[in-house]
């Protein structure tokens, strides 16, 4: 199957929906030279989606093991998020935003030129640390640059336009690893492969330095939000309405920008003086359920190319259950609106909990373009099920967490499940070298029990009065 490349079908259709969806503010002259400075970070995140799977699939080229790549999964996972508060806190205490903005692509690229250039795995999990580090410090960044000047009702739109163009960036890194990796296959070794699209995704941050310079606008003290407490949660909460297009978090469900605005105000004392025995079953349900996620995630890319997948099909892969969890954002948001939130989570858990596993046995019992498509079949479904779990999320936590403790409580969300992706990537990349069996019916099993979790507070909280209509 090696070298192959699958063609990738999306519907006329949905394209030009979320096309809409992505450019949902109204593109006068003022908001076009207001937001020029976007496709800087879009080439930037072309560089992110492609880096997000080529380096695992490079350590393993380098003779890397499942404990390599636990390694260096969590470790992206634990120095994105200071990052994120880090500089978040120091660029909106100070009004600066150019200079992070610069700063973490130009650590990008020369995160990205250093795991080209080294045959070291240790020196590609550092490397790659500082790859995350960066993404995770531009993050709260945009979010302030993005709301700039702008009235407050107009934020949630804003974010959704932000985020849009992350996802399409994103998305344009796996669809150019697809190409990029399935045609170099025919003319070159792997590792040569993999080098030579490293240096283009450095290409990507360079060239989103060059858009930066020119487009990023000036700093001043318009987006500063260090009032502490009041912007901080409008901040949020407008970072929660908007909508997504959500391509990364299928595979990669670390939100540190999020992760910056969500614990910005974080009051501890209060929030303890008013948590509910409900709102820590739920957290224990998400320690479980995202830990459960990475302990599949992590050691995936060694399992693919174990089974015979060349790099191509398996950034293929990646990009079905990305475009499987892009195109059910809208649908998992109706069902929201029309079913109970928990019990509707607990359905989308379960239903991934089925499927991580179902990688193993359907990778195992299938070959040729029959094994690919099958595969394929299954991630779509991964991808479809994260919107569900995606959506209902942030409405859970809204609807359990006492009043005046919400911003706080849907901080601790972002952290146990940035926290918990770290741990799950260690237990995941130890657990595959007894067999990757192994390490996906554990993480499906980790996944389950969460749903389970949240399933209990499904019953605590139907029980609960409601308005008669």
């Amino acid at each position: 199957m090696s070298g192959s490349i699958p063609r990738l079908l999306v519907s006329s259709q949905k394209v030009r929906r979320l096309r809409r969806n992505a450019f949902s503010l109204p593109l006068t002259s003022e908001r076009m030279s207001d937001t020029r400075w976007l496709y800087a970070w879009a080439v930037g995140s072309v560089a992110l989606g492609g880096a997000s799977l080529l380096v695992p699939l490079y350590v393993v080229a380098l003779g890397g093991t499942a404990v390599d790549l636990g390694l260096l999964a969590s470790s992206a996972a634990f120095v994105g998020a200071p990052g994120a508060l880090i500089v978040g806190r120091i660029a909106d205490k100070t009004g600066k935003k150019r200079p992070f903005v610069l700063g973490g692509l130009v650590l990008m690229t020369a995160g990205l030129v250093a795991v080209a250039l080294v045959d070291s795995i240790l020196a590609v999990i550092a490397a790659n640390a500082a790859i995350w580090f960066a993404a995770g410090a531009i993050g709260p960044v945009l979010s302030l640059l993005v709301v700039a000047g702008a009235a407050e009702q107009t934020w949630s739109d804003r974010y959704a336009t932000l985020n849009a163009f992350q996802g399409y960036g994103w998305a344009g890194g796996l669809v150019l690893g697809v190409i990029w990796t399935g045609l170099g296959s025919q003319f070159l070794p792997t590792l040569a492969v993999q080098q030579s699209f490293l240096v283009a995704c450095a290409v990507c941050a360079a060239a989103g330095i060059a858009l930066g310079v020119r487009f990023l606008p000036a700093d001043g003290g318009e987006g500063r939000l260090s009032s502490p407490r009041p912007q901080a949660d409008r901040v949020a909460r407008a970072m929660v309405k908007a909508k997504r297009l959500n391509v990364r978090g299928a595979t990669f469900p670390y939100m540190f920008g999020r992760l910056y605005w969500t614990t910005v105000s974080f009051h501890p004392r209060e929030l303890a003086q008013r948590f509910t025995p409900t709102l820590a079953v739920y957290y224990g349900a998400v320690v479980l359920f995202f830990a459960g996620f990475a302990a599949f995630f992590a050691p995936l890319p060694i399992y693919l190319t174990a089974a015979g997948f060349g790099s191509g099909e398996v950034f293929a892969l990646y990009l079905v259950a990305s475009l499987g969890s892009a195109v059910s954002y809208e649908y998992a948001g109706k069902l929201a609106g029309q079913f109970d939130v928990p019990l509707l989570q607990a359905a989308g858990l379960t239903v991934r909990g089925i499927a991580i596993p179902a990688v193993a046995v359907v990778g195992g019992i299938a070959a040729g373009t029959t094994g690919l498509l099958s595969v394929a079949g299954v991630f779509a479904v991964i991808g479809a099920a994260w919107a569900v779990i995606a959506v209902t999320a942030s409405t859970l936590v809204t609807k359990i967490a006492p009043r005046g403790v919400r911003g706080e409580a849907l901080g601790v969300y972002v952290a146990l499940s940035a926290v918990a992706g770290g741990i799950g990537s260690l237990l995941g990349g130890w657990l595959a070298t007894f067999g990757f069996t192994l390490a996906f019916a554990f993480a499906g099993v980790l996944v389950l029990v969460g749903a389970g979790v949240v399933f209990v507070v499904h019953q605590r909280t139907k029980s609960r009065p409601t308005r008669p209509i």
